[in-house]
């Protein structure tokens, strides 16, 4: 059994020399592979020349970039000499950087570029320990920093080449030190950007990685020299987990773009058998479907239409049939099979049509051996599941955090139950009432959970440690869950997001936002009314779909910027808010949106929403205070 991440990559990389382990872009987009024969010796370069510099075991070493072929191989590199790697990507803002280098008293630091460079060398002053930066791109030259510089500025390639002089004088260095390597050495240094606003270092060991390594092969057949698709940012622990698992299966990771132009020309390119993603990508994917099929001629229009209906309830009644529906409440199965049996008969035939008519042609933006999408980083809108399903393209919603290194909860890809996840295999979770109280299926309650991927601690902060993680070593997620009555979960809000009304009432703002965003006019919404007497909700329109409805509708406007003020705008979204959140979609009366204000720009990563895109609540409530409290004032 492997110890530590390099020791894996060692076995992997003797055992599929030839097989292809990255797939990197030039500047012309094409792909050039790099087998494991070449990672592991780059790796054990990037060592010997991180061993020169000073790095020793333990030390904390900074890894500021996006993904990236150089990212693997520093992060094994670090890791190999005993050191942990402390990640950020490129959009950190520079305060963000100095509390991080700063706290960690970081000696050497990679940075992507010389953009990157010069974030970290304008905070020198507050950086006292920083020593050394180690710039990746290949472009940047360091005869032009000049002489006045207070650290050493290396390049990538130049340390490359002085590991390998060193290790050809020392051959027996890399496999000494990657055998000193146990399980709970401290492998990272993950400083949750997050909802919350002040950072968290939160440590994660080797054997918070390996466990999952292990037990993530039961959940999902996984075969050997697959290619991925990556896309997410990769400081961040899910996609973090995501390379080491497709290290693990000797499989190939292609590094693309969140971006839908970069992300579906790469699709084909790279014909991936999988790719991992957040909720807010699918959605906006689903959403660019819709898009186009405005742009087709009526017939095609509804026979998408038509077809979605079709595949979307020939997959609930499949799902009646073969006991896959969420029992929530206690079913019984003889009902359930007499429910699904005709529709599933009656419907079989469209569905198939369906997949030759419509769904056939999207399916191949995906690449003819697209295997499934694998979600985190949030909740899965059931509406952007039941889409996917509908079309024949398989998503399996898991559940993690950052402090859980990420995964504890899996939807399994040979038992895909709805709106669920099932524990990670050795993975104990329990769900508790205010009193710590196990509740009942079917009743609300803060997730628990335990397992050998739960985080060592928090950097430096063992009373943050000791909030969230107690004596029996029990996780405090935070998030709010429900049991079915047959041992799955469904994630339905954080705790902290609770808005309580003046009336007394809990309102979880997460399913009323997911519903919003069903409306094909609203591309984000944030719901707020803590204290208040009702609730209201910040829009952000979908640009696209407004203009081609006011265009339909011969409704005169100035400039698209300002489209979303115009008052026929205005009684567009309030039909589609009292439509969407509606008592006949299983709101309750206090849950409505009574008020609700357009902002005028998309929420960014960094600004709004965090690096896995979901939205910080407590930067909404800063950035947005005046429209808020105009929401609530007479």
């Amino acid at each position: 059994m492997d110890k530590t991440l390099p020791q894996m990559l060692k076995r992997i990389a003797a055992a599929f020399p030839e097989n292809q382990a990255q797939l990197a872009k030039d500047e012309e987009g094409t792909f050039h592979p790099i087998t494991y024969r070449q990672l592991y010796n780059s790796v054990q370069n990037l060592a010997g020349a991180l061993h020169e510099l000073g790095v020793r075991r333990t030390d904390p070493v900074g890894l500021i970039s996006d993904n990236r072929k150089e990212w693997l191989v520093a992060d094994f590199a670090i890791l190999s000499l005993g050191a942990a790697d402390v990640p950020r990507g490129r959009d950190a803002m520079p305060q963000e950087l100095a509390f991080i280098l700063g706290i960690t008293e970081t000696k050497v630091c990679f940075a992507e570029n010389e953009e990157q460079l010069n974030k970290i060398l304008s905070l020198k002053e507050r950086l006292p320990s920083l020593q050394t930066i180690i710039v990746m791109d290949s472009e940047y030259r360091v005869d032009l920093l000049g002489d006045a510089q207070q650290v050493n500025v290396l390049t990538f390639l130049d340390l490359i080449e002085q590991g390998a002089r060193f290790n050809t004088q020392n051959p027996d260095f890399y496999e000494h030190e990657i055998a000193l390597g146990e399980q709970q050495d401290i492998a990272t240094i993950i400083f949750t950007s997050g909802t919350t606003g002040e950072p968290k270092g939160v440590m994660l060991s080797h054997r918070n990685f390996i466990f999952q390594l292990e037990q993530l092969p039961k959940v999902i057949p996984f075969y050997t020299g697959e290619r991925w698709l990556s896309v997410l940012p990769v400081w961040h622990s899910f996609e973090r987990i995501l390379q080491y698992v497709i290290v693990s299966q000797a499989s190939t990771i292609a590094y693309s773009k969140p971006i839908g132009k970069i992300l579906l020309v790469d699709l084909q390119r790279v014909n991936p058998a999988w790719m991992g993603s957040v909720p807010r990508i699918w959605e906006a994917v689903k959403n660019g479907i819709y898009q186009n099929v405005k742009t087709k001629s009526p017939i095609a229009r509804a026979l998408f239409h038509f077809f979605v209906w079709v595949g979307a309830n020939h997959a609930t009644a499949m799902n009646l049939l073969t006991n896959r529906m969420p029992q929530f409440n206690k079913r019984y199965r003889i009902v359930d099979v007499l429910l699904g049996i005709i529709p599933t008969l009656i419907l079989w035939p469209f569905t198939l049509l369906g997949h030759v008519l419509v769904f056939k042609t999207i399916k191949k933006k995906f690449g003819h051996s697209f295997r499934a999408g694998v979600s985190g980083g949030g909740s899965m809108p059931s509406n952007v599941d039941r889409f996917f399903k509908a079309i024949g393209i398989t998503l399996l919603d898991g559940y993690g955090l950052t402090e859980t290194a990420p995964v504890i909860g899996l939807r399994d890809i040979r038992h895909q139950v709805p709106e669920t996840v099932s524990p990670l295999p050795l993975t104990e979770i329990k769900i508790v009432d205010e009193q710590g109280r196990n509740v009942p299926p079917g009743k609300k309650g803060v997730i628990m959970a335990r397992g050998e991927q739960v985080m060592q601690g928090y950097y430096k902060r063992p009373d943050l440690t000791k909030a969230i993680i107690d004596e029996n070593g029990w996780l405090n997620t935070g998030d709010i869950g429900v049991w079915t009555h047959r041992g799955e979960y469904a994630i339905k809000g954080r705790v902290k997001d609770t808005i309580v009304l003046s009336g007394g009432e809990n309102v979880e703002p997460v399913p009323i936002e997911a519903r919003l965003r069903e409306s094909e006019y609203i591309e984000q919404a944030v719901v707020v009314g803590q204290d208040q007497k009702y609730l209201s909700a910040l829009i952000v329109c979908d640009t696209k779909a407004i203009e081609m409805y006011v265009k339909q509708n011969a409704i005169p406007y100035m400039a698209r910027f300002d489209i979303c003020e115009l008052p026929e705008v205005s009684e567009l979204l309030t039909s589609e808010i009292a439509e969407q959140v509606s008592a006949k979609n299983g709101f309750k009366s206090y849950e409505r949106i009574n008020r609700f204000a357009i902002l005028k720009h998309s929420f960014k990563v960094g600004q709004e929403l965090s690096a896995k895109q979901e939205v910080m609540r407590h930067k909404i409530n800063e950035l947005y205070k005046k429209e808020i409290q105009a929401l609530f004032t007479n």
